[in-house]
């Protein structure tokens, strides 16, 4: 890429595929990954979006790439010969998802600083399984600290617990990004695992010593509260228009629509503030209310939110 360009928001992290395992056994494959995810939504609401990571010659990962270029995301993406990676995502009655993975000798692990691309960029997302597979993981921190000043980074922690073997290794990949970080989204799960047995709001405004402007922290279908310095924002999360389908991708299009937001409404790294972060998450939360009323991570488009959305 020319060194001269300027992407609005780079999204980095695993690409990978879910097996959606409905209460009845039936199984359906569906494309994902949280930063994949992301991506997808962000672009569909009408940011310029690349997606850095690594993606399988095989043909899941034809269709992961496929699926990038139909949404209008640019591929900054390493390919491999490794299978592409799984998640099998079991389904409750209710439409919660939980997840186990299968990982080793898989593609999205293997995103090297090869792939970096020698742009800037005004926003900078990653997260989850990015900041926890290795080679990915190292790759991805020294992406974020070495962010040039003006860009926003965001990260959505997203924790895995049970794939996660050392434990020390992993917050230490998470300290290191949230020294850089501008905003973090955590669920209350997230600070559970970061900060075990204390309250998400106490926990919160710990992970906000380490370097953020403001954490966000969801909790389903409640309350998103956003945490700064000096202050506290709770902004409800409104009812549903439409019947629960589930709610795979729905914490990603969460992150995908505040920056596509934040982004459409012409702020930058400087104006993470607590009124800004307000209006950024009921934003969020309209196009996270649609990808919970269909099937899998199929995040809106720009038409289908209110007129005055951005």
């Amino acid at each position: 890429m020319n060194s001269g360009a300027k992407i609005d928001l780079i999204v980095a992290g695993e690409a990978l595929v879910d097996l959606v395992i409905s209460p009845d056994g039936s199984v359906d494959a569906a494309l994902g990954g949280a930063p994949y995810n992301t991506a997808r939504a962000a672009s569909r609401l009408g940011t310029s979006v690349s997606f850095l990571g690594t993606l399988s010659n095989d043909r899941f990962g034809t269709m992961l790439a496929d699926q990038l270029g139909s949404d209008g995301v640019a591929v900054l993406a390493d390919r491999t010969e490794r299978p592409t990676t799984l998640a099998a995502a079991e389904l409750d009655d209710g439409g919660a998802a939980s997840y186990r993975f299968y990982i080793d000798g898989t593609s999205a692990p293997q995103l090297t600083p090869s792939s970096f691309p020698t742009s800037a960029s005004r926003v900078l997302f990653t997260g989850g399984l990015g900041l926890l597979l290795e080679p990915m993981a190292t790759t991805l921190v020294n992406l974020v600290v070495s962010s040039s000043d003006d860009t926003l980074v965001m990260i959505d922690v997203n924790c895995r617990p049970k794939i996660v073997d050392d434990r020390d290794a992993y917050l230490a990949h998470v300290d290191a990004v949230l020294e850089r970080a501008d905003i973090v989204k955590v669920s209350d799960d997230d600070l559970a695992y970061l900060v075990p047995g204390t309250d998400p709001i106490v926990a919160a405004e710990a992970v906000l010593t380490r370097g953020p402007s403001a954490v966000l922290v969801t909790a389903g279908a409640n309350t998103t509260s956003i945490v700064v310095e000096g202050g506290r924002l709770d902004v409800p999360v409104p009812p549903l228009t439409a019947p629960l389908i589930d709610t795979i991708g729905a914490g990603d299009t969460f992150g995908g629509g505040l920056l596509s937001w934040w982004i459409a409404t012409g702020l930058g790294r400087h104006d993470v503030d607590i009124a800004n972060l307000g209006r950024a998450v009921e934003a969020a939360h309209a196009a996270a209310a649609v990808v919970v009323t269909r099937r899998g991570a199929n995040p809106p488009f720009r038409s289908e939110l209110p007129a005055d959305w951005s």
